[in-house]
C-alpha cells in the first residue's frame, strides 16, 4: 500500500487487516515471502496492476512511482503455497487503463501475472 485514506484506514483497523506500505515492503521483502508460505485456507488473489511501478506498468489510470517490480509482483505470486495448504478459489487483475498505456506494455505484463495465476491456481487445488 502506497497511500490510505482516512476510509480505508478505519476499515483496516476494524477488520485487522494486515497491510505492508511499500517501504515495508521494499525493506523486508524476505520476510513478506515467508509468510506468505504459512497461508493457510481457501485463498483468493486480487493483483491491482498499479502496485508495479509506473516504469514497469504505465498503463494505469493513477500512477503512483515506488511500486513493485514486476519481478517482486511475480516473485509474490510464485511464492504462495502449492499442493492444497491454501487452495486459490479465484483470482482478478484490475486497474488496466488501455488508453494510458504504452505500446501495450502493461497488457504484457498483465497477460503474464494471469498466466502465472493461472499456474498456480491448478498447483494450489492438487494435494500431494
Amino acid at each position: 500500500i502506497r497511500t490510505l485514506n482516512q476510509v480505508q484506514s478505519q476499515v483496516v483497523k476494524e477488520y485487522g487487516v494486515e497491510q505492508w506500505d511499500m517501504k515495508k515492503c521494499h525493506l523486508k521483502f524476505p520476510s513478506l515471502m515467508e509468510q506468505l508460505k504459512k497461508i493457510e485456507g481457501p485463498v483468493y488473489v486480487s493483483i491491482d496492476i498499479d502496485v508495479l511501478d509506473p516504469a514497469f506498468a504505465p498503463g494505469v489510470s493513477h500512477h503512483e512511482p515506488g511500486g513493485l517490480t514486476t519481478r517482486e509482483l511475480l516473485s509474490l505470486i510464485q511464492g504462495l503455497p502449492e499442493n492444497g495448504q491454501a487452495p486459490i478459489v479465484g483470482a482478478d487483475i484490475v486497474e488496466l487503463n488501455p488508453e494510458r498505456d504504452i505500446n501495450s506494455m502493461t497488457a504484457m505484463v498483465a497477460a503474464k501475472i494471469f498466466k502465472e495465476l493461472l499456474c498456480k491456481i491448478c498447483k494450489s487445488q492438487n494435494k500431494k
